[in-house]
Parts: structure tokens; sequence; C-alpha cells
């Protein structure tokens, strides 16, 4: 099972978000947007395990306060100028210390600690959406023309809403793009 550990938007947030994209895919015909259900935060993507058993103990054990997430601005991972990864930011002062924790209490299964986290919503993907691209990939005029296009614009405002919960999910591939199961729910304290 391919797992990852994650944060849900909240509804009216992702409403927002969807109807941002619909506003850019009529000029962008040829970008591969994001499904809106897919929308998450990763706070650590795990891969490829038999069992989700011991991952889903050590996560119980984290016990962090909810905090305030703001949603809002986009931009480009690498940067602009070589744009592969679409994204809205996340801003959430204490996100950094719950994905610090998820790596601290899952780094004795011998998952490694992640060097920077960078919280983001993807909302497309140029390519194979790595931030480097594989051999023979070419870059999307495309995915050009949507950097110029929301570069020129004000950023957008998404929301904020107050994390109440992180999820173990499993990811599952397909040519039509993933689908994702949440297996368990871990609360944060009110």
């Amino acid at each position: 099972m391919r797992l990852f550990v994650a944060l849900d938007i909240d509804p009216a947030i992702q409403r927002r978000l969807e109807d941002y994209i619909r506003t850019l895919q009529p000029r962008l015909p040829g970008v591969r947007f994001v499904r809106g259900n897919t929308y998450h935060v990763t706070l650590k993507f795990l891969g490829e395990l038999p069992t989700a058993d011991a991952v889903r103990e050590r996560l119980r054990t984290i016990h962090v306060s909810g905090f305030e997430v703001n949603v809002g601005g986009v931009g480009f991972f690498p940067d602009v100028r070589a744009p592969r990864v679409f994204w809205a930011g996340v801003n959430a002062p204490a996100l950094p210390g719950l994905a610090r924790k998820v790596n601290q209490t899952l780094e004795p299964l011998g998952f490694p600690l992640e060097r920077k986290f960078h919280p983001h919503l993807t909302l497309a993907r140029n390519g194979s959406g790595r931030p480097r691209p594989l051999r023979g990939e070419r870059p999307a005029e495309a995915f050009a023309q949507l950097s110029a296009l929301v570069t020129a614009a004000p950023a957008p405002e998404f929301g904020t809403m107050t994390a109440r919960q992180f999820f173990l999910y499993e990811s599952k591939l397909s040519p039509s793009g993933p689908s994702y199961s949440k297996l368990e729910t871990f609360e944060l304290a009110c």
C-alpha cells in the first residue's frame, strides 16, 4: 500500500480553489489540473508499505493542538521560470511543528527525516510534476501561459480554516489520476 500523512482542506476553501481553477481552465486547455477532491497538505509521504499497522500506532502518540491555516497566493515549483508544479500557498505558523512531529515520530520505523517542509496545495502538474523533468520530457507551452497569466494577476485568497485533524491516507494510482482513501483520523487537541 502507498501511504502518506496529510491535512485536509475545509470544504469552503476547496470550493474557492475549484472556482479559481474553473476561471483558468478555459484559457489553458493544455494544463493538467488536479481534481479538487484530492486537495490536501502532505505532512509526510511514506511510499509503499506492506501494512499500515506500525505507522498507525506511532501516529496515535502525537499530541498537538489545533491551529489556524490560511490558504492564499499561488506559485510554482521549482520557480516561475521553469514551472513544473502550480500550487496554492498554505500559511500556518504551527504547521511546520506538526510536520516535524510526524517526521520524528516515524523516524524509528526507518523513515528518513525531511530536510525542508514547503506546505502547499498542488493545483496542476507539468509533465511528471517532478521538480526536475524526466528524461525526454519537454516544458509545456501551456504551463508557460499559466505562469504568465497568474503572475500578472493579484494574488488570490482562498480563506482560513482551523486544522482539527490529520489523516493517514492510502493512495492508489491509475491512468485517470490518483484516488485517496482515509485509513485513520488523528485528532488535534482543542
